[in-house]
């Protein structure tokens, strides 16, 4: 038997996609794409940041203050999307942030662990976990953002322990979530950005480490939102219907092959 995909609307209720971390950057710009196919909802922290990015991103977008890294929270949204929409076909795992841990000082450095890991991995799976049974058999799309540095390290000594650490762990993550959605014809996939200029993480950066990242780039250039949000609405299509547990690398060719 063939199972066929629901197409972008399926009689009178659209598509829906949430995407953790929506309110700015990466996640602002992938809100922004897929709302050209699907009613999205944003999440995160800080209730100004998204409200100000929904108005912005038009009327099929919404905002919930969440924080993914919250088992209580996640639930209860996940009650009110069902009671909202009844179903979710995409769901995106952007939600994370960096902050530097070294081995120099582990008191500090545990509480950045836990802080780092439940905003970039415990989250992913909190709402990946919630949402399961909203996903369209067959059909349904999990898309986690992770990052070089999950293969890299990070840049720098110390900048990016924690931060690394959680994105390897969302890799590894994505690969077992695969593997148990597979056989309901749900994807799951990775898109690992390089260096991207327009984002809250790196508009600070002084000049010559934003030059030194560039000299990495194979591709002469600094990434832009859109470079990830591109990739992230190809994997949460049904044209990729066939590919799941996959890396896709966007960092203009700094690190490939891997």
């Amino acid at each position: 038997m063939t199972l066929s995909e629901p197409t972008v609307s399926q009689g009178s209720r659209p598509t829906v996609a949430v995407v953790s971390g929506g309110g700015t950057g990466i996640g602002k710009a992938i809100a922004a794409r897929l709302a050209t196919r699907h009613q999205v909802v944003i999440l995160g922290r800080r209730a100004e940041v998204l409200a100000a990015a929904a108005a912005e991103l038009g009327p099929r977008v919404r905002a919930h203050q969440v924080d993914v890294s919250v088992k209580d929270e996640v639930l209860a949204f996940a009650e009110r999307l069902r009671a909202d929409h009844g179903r979710v076909d995409v769901v995106v795992n952007n939600a994370g942030y960096l902050l530097g841990v070294t081995l120099a000082d582990i008191d500090a450095g545990e509480s950045t662990m836990d802080e780092v890991l439940g905003a970039n991995l415990k989250g992913a799976y909190l709402l990946t976990a919630a949402l399961r049974e909203l996903l369209p058999s067959p059909g349904g799309r999990v898309v986690n953002v992770s990052s070089i540095a999950a293969h890299s390290g990070g840049s720098g000594a110390g900048a990016a322990q924690a931060y690394a650490a959680a994105k390897a762990g969302l890799t590894g993550l994505s690969f077992g979530m695969a593997r148990e959605l597979g056989p309901r014809g749900i994807t799951v996939n990775v898109v690992a950005p390089g260096f991207i200029a327009d984002t809250g993480f790196t508009e600070e950066f002084p000049a010559e480490r934003v030059r030194w990242l560039i000299d990495q780039t194979i591709v002469g250039r600094a990434g832009r939102v859109d470079d990830v949000a591109h990739a992230v609405e190809f994997l949460a299509s049904q044209e990729a219907s066939f590919i799941t547990g996959h890396v896709l690398h966007v960092n203009g060719g700094w690190m490939f092959g891997r």
